[in-house]
């Protein structure tokens, strides 16, 4: 597969925060979704570097749309080398971090990616929007105590519920214990979702300024 990745970048600061489109979106469709998160931080613009890290084929709808493996083969065969990528990306994103927290976000296969990528490195923290399980995955955390926040819509009609206690029955499993969030919504990222992400995030006071 071929890798390509965008970033934004609003400066370098106290927070790298690492955003995961969902399947068929364009590279910086999360970018909006990181910048309400830093003001509800309360966080300025250069204490965070916001990076928009872009999936490594082009979806079947084209026109710009990307994804992260092929959600129409059957078994997802794609999902451990885009996996392998991601944390080979994630690796050169924590050795830039330095000594600064890197929260990785991701949405729908986004956050499939994150949840299986993410939580095996050492991150701050991962933030799981409307994710569901890749069927292989056993969590290999890189600590026990590693922070994971899912929030998930009650009428996903998308990624159904039944994913979300998935997700949460095998990270309680491996000896995690996720924060979780429900909204009566649909597959999305709603003001109150991402509001509550930030509280989270608060309550590892991460930075000084969180």
């Amino acid at each position: 597969m071929g890798m390509v990745w965008v970033e934004a970048a609003m400066g370098p600061g106290a927070m790298r925060l690492i955003l995961l489109h969902g399947w068929g979106a364009g590279a910086n469709d999360l970018e909006p979704v990181g910048q309400s998160l830093v003001q509800l931080l309360k966080l300025a613009p250069e204490a965070v570097t916001l990076r928009c890290l872009a999936a490594p084929d082009p979806h079947p709808a084209g026109a710009g749309a990307l994804q992260w493996y092929n959600l129409q083969q059957t078994g997802w065969p794609e999902v451990p080398q885009a996996v392998a990528a991601l944390k080979t990306r994630l690796q050169q994103e924590l050795l830039a971090a330095g000594a600064d927290p890197v929260v990785v976000l991701g949405f729908s296969q986004g956050a499939a990616m994150a949840l299986e990528a993410a939580t095996a490195m050492p991150v701050a923290a991962v933030l799981a929007f409307s994710g569901y399980p890749h069927p292989d995955w056993q969590p290999q955390l890189q600590k026990n105590w590693m922070p994971v926040f899912l929030a998930h819509g009650r009428k996903d009609p998308v990624v159904p519920l039944t994913a979300y206690e998935e997700v949460c029955k095998r990270l309680t499993a491996a000896g995690a214990s996720p924060s979780g969030y429900l909204f009566d919504g649909e597959h999305s990222i709603p003001p109150e979702a991402l509001a509550a992400a930030a509280e989270f995030l608060r309550g590892l006071r991460l930075t000084n300024k969180a």
